[in-house]
């Protein structure tokens, strides 16, 4: 069980994560889809009622299911997070100021790949249940 005090401050995490989310959204250095996973944690340690309502969402409340029950993120999801992170890391990578070092484009380079790598290493379905598919056949 967490303390009265540390739930005040993941009940207030999880809210700032959820408002630079919503943020993210319409400003793209801000990466949406983590902010608002990080939030759906922060607040089903701290508040249930504020995580179920998280969860009845209609646009985010799916997403952070599917994240939840069986970490996947759906493929349209990764096709859509791919394309933002190439369109946005390449514009850094090739239009940031020359006196930018290239050890600073390759850190760049190197956290662009290692998040895409996440993302096509995660489920893009939830894994049947062997049971559950043999029953589907039936009806």
């Amino acid at each position: 069980m967490l303390s009265g005090l540390t739930k005040i401050v993941f009940l207030a995490l999880g809210w700032l994560s959820l408002i630079l989310g919503v943020i993210g959204i319409f400003l793209p250095l801000l990466p949406t889809t983590p902010l608002i996973l990080l939030a759906a944690f922060f607040f089903s340690k701290s508040s249930t009622r504020v995580h179920s309502w998280l969860l009845r969402q209609k646009t985010l409340g799916p997403l952070i299911y599917s994240w939840e029950q069986n970490g996947v993120i759906p493929l349209r999801v990764k096709v859509l997070a791919s394309a933002m992170i190439i369109l946005l890391f390449s514009y850094s990578l090739i239009f940031a100021a020359i006196k930018v070092s290239l050890w600073v484009k390759g850190f760049i380079l190197l956290i662009g790949i290692s998040v895409m790598i996440f993302i096509w290493t995660r489920p893009s379905e939830a894994a049947q249940n062997p049971k559950t598919a043999d029953q589907d056949k039936l009806i």
